[in-house]
Order: C-alpha cells, then sequence, then structure tokens
C-alpha cells in the first residue's frame, strides 16, 4: 500500500476542520450554528459512551446494505442478460430508463402502501436504486465486451450460459465495481433521506431531530459520521476491487 496517499487525502481535511476550529474561536464564525469541531468530537465521544450513535449507525448501515445487496445482486444479473440477450434488453430497458430518471423519494408513499410503513418500504426502495445503477452498468460492460471474444468462444463450443459465464462476467468485472460504488453511495443516500422522511431511528433520524431541536451538536455529528461512512465504504470497495480484479489495480498504480 502506498503510504503517501492517505496523508495526501487528510491533508484538506485536516486543513479545513482547523480554519474551522479557529474561525468559531475567535467569533468569526456563529458557534451556535458552526460549533467548533473539538466541540463536535466531544459531543460525539458523549453520543458513542451513552450508546445513542452506535444505535443510529447500525439502523442505517443494517437498511443500507440489506437494500444494497439485494438490488445490486438483481442489478447485476439483469444486466448482464440485458446485455448478453437482445430480446431481454428491448423487454426491460424502457422500464429500467423511466425508473432511473424517477425520483426515488417519490416512490416512497406507493412502497408504503404494499409493504407497510416499516423497514421493508424502505428497504424496498434502497434495493430499486441500486438494482438500477448495477443494471446500466452491467449492460455496458457486457455490451462492451469485444466481438472476437465471444465469437472465439463460440468458435470452442461456449454455450449462452458459458458465454456469461466465463466471457461476459469476468469482462464486466471492472465496470460493475464502478456500478457498485456508485450503487452503495447512492444506497446510502436513499436511506438517510427515507430515515428522514419517516423513520425513529437511524441517522437520518437523529438529524432531522437535532434540526428540529435546534441541537446543532449532534446534526453536525450525524452529518459527519454519514459522510465518514461513504468514504469508508468507498475505500473498502476500491480495496476488494484491487484484490478481485489484480490487472485494474496495476493499471491504477501507475
Amino acid at each position: 500500500m502506498n503510504w503517501k496517499r492517505p496523508i495526501v487525502s487528510a491533508v484538506p481535511v485536516l486543513a479545513l476542520f482547523s480554519v474551522w476550529e479557529l474561525l468559531s474561536r475567535t467569533e468569526l464564525l456563529d458557534s451556535l450554528l458552526f460549533p467548533p469541531p473539538s466541540v463536535l468530537l466531544a459531543a460525539a465521544w458523549g453520543m458513542l459512551a451513552s450508546g445513542e450513535l452506535p444505535a443510529q449507525i447500525r439502523a442505517t448501515m443494517t437498511r443500507t446494505l440489506a437494500g444494497c445487496l439485494i438490488g445490486s445482486l438483481l442489478g447485476f444479473f439483469t444486466g448482464l442478460l440485458m446485455g448478453g440477450v437482445r430480446m431481454v434488453r428491448w423487454f426491460l430497458e424502457p422500464v429500467v430508463s423511466a425508473l432511473n430518471s424517477t425520483p426515488k423519494l417519490t416512490l416512497l408513499p406507493m412502497a408504503m402502501l404494499f409493504l407497510g410503513i416499516g423497514d421493508a418500504a424502505r428497504v424496498a426502495l434502497i434495493a430499486a436504486s441500486a438494482f438500477i445503477v448495477l443494471a446500466i452498468h452491467a449492460v455496458d460492460a457486457a455490451r462492451s465486451v469485444q466481438a472476437s471474444y465471444v465469437e472465439l468462444a463460440v468458435n470452442y463450443g461456449a454455450r449462452r450460459r458459458d458465454l456469461l459465464r466465463r466471457v461476459y462476467l469476468p469482462a464486466a468485472l471492472p465496470q460493475v465495481f464502478t456500478g457498485l460504488r456508485i450503487a452503495l453511495g447512492r444506497a446510502l443516500v436513499i436511506t438517510v433521506s427515507v430515515e428522514i422522511v419517516g423513520s425513529s431511528d437511524g441517522l437520518g433520524s437523529m438529524i432531522w431531530l437535532a434540526w428540529q431541536t435546534l441541537t446543532t451538536e449532534k446534526l453536525y455529528v450525524g452529518v459527519l459520521v454519514t459522510a465518514s461512512i461513504g468514504a469508508l465504504l468507498h475505500g473498502g470497495l476500491q480495496r476488494l476491487e484491487g484484490l478481485l480484479i489484480p490487472w485494474k489495480r496495476t493499471a491504477n498504480a501507475r
């Protein structure tokens, strides 16, 4: 691992928080609206010690990962089928395109109508968001496979199932991982948004309650924790991608 990368990446974050701390302490920024980072750190520590923050993170992550896993798996295999089988693509492409352009929160009342007001509707909405992203990326990845690879496999007797497993799948993996990173980030956004609209727990619910009660420290902690989770998930997927697709890792290291 290149040790320079995390250091360079941390510089703008540390600079931002240092300037923020200085401006808040010198009252150039209203400390009620912009509490110093040191105050936010103390508030976060208190929420960790009380168990409030871990409980909210657990609720948000459970919904995010469950919805993203279901939606990504369905989207991945659907996208491969759409990319490899023309009739399937013609049949499903209008539906995927329509869902992609539809604001996901507008579907929440319909999801609650069919699935109730519990977590099932929220997870279904998150899964739908991840499904669309993975399906689109998997279609593009499968269609970008060089025709010579397919022809060579067919000449050696490969059937359609073999083409999907041995040609389209390996060729699609790099772009699919890109889609997975986008899908996971979007799933986290949808989760927090849904929790703000209607949930009694989770980071989104905590942020909304903090805004209503003008508890700015808790509001900032919720936003910063959400952003940190997103960065960690993105970085974790990049590491996993490097392990599963070593040839792409070599190209990115240049």
